[in-house]
């Protein structure tokens, strides 16, 4: 059995590669049943993510830990477990969080490959949390962006991370007034978790994508109405956006958005059911709530690319 470490994640899973192994798991036919949700004491939730296709199974266990802040260890522990159905054996042992980390990433690349403007160069980052980093590089990995404003409520994390952007050959900027940012930008991306609409939809330029991926729950929300009632909306999968897509969710309640209107999600995109973008003015976006197809996908190609 192989172990990967988060290194070893990390030197392996270059995020082009991700997305097209992305791009070949909303293909396949992968089982993802509901992820098992146990409070297993006052401070510990343990998450179980099973997903299998005909030739593989997967298992993402995490662990959310609400004391380890206090101990200066991350809040969140994970680990991919991969087995081989032809034999049943397990024959990888996996970093889970540096895999979720870049397959979220991946996941709103993947969307911008068919969403985003060819051309698209200037980009703003919402947020300078663990996943930030990741999205800009993913999103550089399919388009041609130099620029990157980020906006955070720490001007000194956000700074930090615009240091670390430019090592890896990006010209980055920690910004004050968001809107400015916005209006310039050919993508915007949100990684937060914040409760109120953080992004106007007045602010946005034509053509322009905006790629949703922080709020995770129906009370979160990262963007106004009217950024949604601007937009043609795409989701990762229908199911996940229902359950979990307060920025979908609420703009619903205010009489913005008809479910009914999500023009497609990661499955029709890849299975070339729907177009994707289809002028340089249209406004699109993009709202993930994550699946598990997408562990599955990138720990098989790690592996692969480990044997």
């Amino acid at each position: 059995m192989k172990i990967l470490t988060q290194a070893d994640v990390a030197r392996l899973g270059a995020y082009r590669d991700i997305v097209e192994a992305l791009r070949e798991g909303f293909r396949a036919e992968i089982e993802t049943p509901v992820r098992h949700h146990h409070d297993i004491t006052d401070v510990a939730t343990l998450l179980l993510m099973p997903a299998w296709s005909k030739d593989w199974a997967g298992l993402k266990t995490v662990v959310f830990k609400s004391d380890n802040a206090a101990q200066g260890l991350p809040t969140i522990q994970a680990s991919y477990l991969l087995i081989e159905q032809k034999t049943g054996e397990t024959v990888a042992m996996m970093d889970g969080g540096e895999i979720t980390r870049r397959r979220t990433a991946a996941a709103s690349a993947l969307a911008a490959d068919y969403l985003a403007r060819k051309d698209a160069e200037t980009m703003t980052l919402v947020g300078a949390g663990a996943l930030s980093s990741h999205f800009a590089l993913a999103h550089a990995a399919v388009r041609p962006v130099k620029r990157v404003f980020i906006y955070t409520r720490s001007l000194p994390k956000g700074e930090a991370l615009a240091a670390e952007l430019a090592q890896r050959g990006l010209e980055a900027h920690a910004v004050t007034d968001l809107e400015h940012a916005v209006r310039q930008s050919d993508i915007v991306t949100c990684v937060t978790t914040s409760t109120a609409p953080i992004v106007k939809g007045a602010w946005l330029k034509p053509g322009a994508h905006v790629d949703l991926a922080g709020a995770f729950k129906p009370t979160m929300r990262e963007t106004d109405g009217d950024v949604v009632a601007r937009s043609s909306v795409y989701v990762d999968t229908r199911e996940g956006a229902l359950a979990e897509a307060g920025d979908l969710l609420q703009a619903r309640d205010e009489g913005k958005f008809d479910f009914a209107h999500v023009k497609g999600d990661l499955f029709d995109l890849c299975r070339g059911k729907v177009q994707g973008r289809a002028s340089d003015e249209e406004i699109t976006l993009f709202k993930s709530a994550g699946t598990a197809i997408e562990d599955l996908a990138t720990a098989i190609m790690l592996y692969q690319k480990a044997r």
